[in-house]
């Protein structure tokens, strides 16, 4: 059985570490958004199949939080502010996935 040089290890490691770590490789939005009123959120959509939340900001980044219960969404959607129920129930509390747009 012939060993793989160190080397070849290395750069097969590097490449992998790459793949990772790029911006570009997002997922791209298909679940369908509503606006909302809020100072900080620009729209929101939920998708069962999946269990994620999706949540487009104001400033434009789209972010898909992964594992929500179909009951956060909906406190969401009836929250006086979004926003401070993004902060205080959402944010840090699940895993989550930058969204590319989808191409117009």
């Amino acid at each position: 059985m012939r060993r793989c040089p160190p080397i070849a290890l290395a750069i097969l490691f590097l490449a992998a570490l790459t793949v990772v770590a790029d911006p570009t490789a997002a997922i791209v939005s298909r679940i369908k958004r509503t606006p909302v009123e809020s100072t900080a959120l620009a729209s929101v959509g939920y998708s069962k199949k999946l269990r994620a939340l999706e949540i487009e900001f104001r400033n434009g980044a789209i972010y898909r939080y992964l594992e929500v219960e179909p009951a956060v969404y909906e406190a969401l959607l009836q929250a006086s502010s979004k926003a401070r129920f993004y902060d205080q129930n959402i944010r840090h509390k699940y895993r989550s996935l930058h969204v590319r747009r989808r191409a117009e």
